[in-house]
């Protein structure tokens, strides 16, 4: 397979064929072995290998374990998937489960179960040292009503220290098991404490969550949209924000990118036809490769006509390290059609495969059945995107705005064409809060960064 020649420029692509609002005990697509008829454990086991072997991308790789010796139907799912490391795929650290209810509460209706407030934990030492921020609050969630913020200092949750909790890996209070459950969290803001107690809810979920016009210091009209989630409720806002652009006259564009975990195809090749324009026609944005013996479910996504279009060879986007999936194959798929792509943030996860997802008692598998390519047939960009443009972000500035690294970092590349030089990165990398250990952690399937992110994670669904 081709890659990027872009330097380290990996391209993923995360997506997944979706029927979207799965019945609680039914399967999934045509050719998935039949819903198991009662769900005792043997059948549900039953039904769990033969969708595997039959759908699982990596069914020649993966184990082959005793389903009799399982007494759990979530350890025997865990035993089935590859965790080997070949020449073009590393383990499978992306397919989970989860509630059938939660997943078609996100999908379906665009809302989801929590508190509202997501913390920096990945991006701190494990030894606690450096301040834990709050990095992103739902606008229509209980830490919205209660006046929590980007930029507060977290300093207990549920009365633990957050020195403890970066240390034990264990952020899985930030994600509740049912409304009604309480969150305390004391913050501090310019050197003033207080305490904050939060019950879980279900809320809405606003995908896109800013649109703004402003002028760069060399006079260039520039626009700024964030967009946290791919999914359907998207497509509205999305074409408000475009069509105020085109009627302002924008000549640059910063998708913000930096929390956005993917969701549906659809949704991302929408937004990548509102960029590219014209660039687009009669291109395919994404193409999905399903393993040999589901060769039949190949499909590819065009881009589309859009009369709010802005036709820009270039775009900016803002990503890091949450920047996974169907946000990803948004890059990849504008790089396809010949849009350059500058990059601004962190490295992305890494995730250019997807899902269709299936479900049985209650449980919803978003199991790995295929990875995505562009127009050019570039995929399989395992270790993320590289950034163009290396910034550190600030998690006391607000996002987007003037004091924002990223978004100033674009404002200047905008006008100058280079990156501007900026800090070095404060490396906790290699000791970071691990993506597998808050997923372990938190016990939240899909969740891969399960600190307090609202939604079903890194979705890549083709729909």
């Amino acid at each position: 397979m081709v890659r990027n020649s872009w330097s380290r420029r990996r391209t993923a692509l995360g997506a997944c064929l979706l029927p979207l609002v799965l019945a609680a005990c039914g399967g999934g697509d045509e050719g998935s072995p039949p819903a198991p008829g009662s769900c005792t454990l043997q059948e549900h086991k039953t039904w769990l290998g033969n969708y595997m072997n039959n759908w699982y991308f990596w069914y020649r790789l993966s184990p082959r374990p005793d389903a009799s010796v399982y007494t759990d139907v979530q350890d025997y799912f865990d035993a089935l998937l590859y965790t080997g490391s070949s020449a073009d795929f590393p383990s499978d650290r992306y397919s989970g489960s989860q509630a059938t209810e939660s997943f078609n509460r996100f999908y379906g209706d665009g809302a989801t179960l929590g508190y509202g407030v997501s913390v920096a934990a990945l991006e701190l030492d494990r030894n606690g040292s450096l301040p834990l921020h709050v990095r992103h609050v739902e606008p229509l969630s209980p830490a919205a009503r209660a006046g929590v913020q980007r930029g507060d200092r977290v300093l207990t949750i549920n009365g633990r220290p957050v020195s403890e909790l970066i240390v034990a890996e264990d952020f899985a209070a930030l994600t509740p098991a049912e409304v009604g459950n309480s969150l305390v969290l004391t913050l501090s803001r310019a050197g003033t404490e207080r305490s904050v107690t939060l019950l879980a809810e279900v809320f809405t979920l606003r995908p896109v969550s800013e649109a703004t016009v402003t002028t760069t210091a060399g006079g260039r009209r520039i626009g700024y949209l964030a967009v946290k989630d791919m999914i359907s409720q998207a497509e509205a806002p999305l074409e408000t924000a475009f069509a105020r652009f085109r009627a302002e006259a924008v000549r640059d564009l910063v998708l913000d990118l930096r929390y956005n975990g993917g969701g549906l195809v659809s949704t991302g090749a929408t937004l990548a036809s509102y960029v590219a324009g014209s660039r687009g026609a009669g291109l395919n944005y994404a193409s999905l490769l399903y393993n040999d013996k589901r060769a039949s479910n190949n499909q590819s996504y065009a881009f589309t006509s859009r009369l709010s279009a802005l036709n820009l060879p270039r775009v900016f986007v803002l990503m890091g390290r949450r920047t996974c999936s169907a946000s990803e194959q948004l890059i990849n798929g504008l790089r396809g059609a010949g849009v350059e792509v500058v990059a601004i943030g962190e490295t992305s996860c890494g995730k250019p495969v997807g899902s269709l997802p299936t479900s049985a008692c209650g449980r919803t598998y978003s199991v790995i059945n295929f990875e995505s390519v562009n127009q050019r047939s570039e995929g399989r960009y395992f270790d993320g995107f590289a950034p163009t443009c290396e910034v550190a972000e600030d998690f006391t500035a607000a996002a987007g705005s003037s004091a924002d690294p990223l978004m100033a970092a674009a404002r200047t590349a905008a006008d100058t064409g280079v990156c501007p030089a900026t800090a070095a990165l404060s490396d906790g990398r290699a000791g970071a809060l691990s993506a597998q250990a808050v997923r372990r952690r938190s016990g939240a399937g899909t969740h891969l960064f399960a600190e307090g992110d609202a939604g079903v994670g890194q979705g890549m669904l083709p729909r």
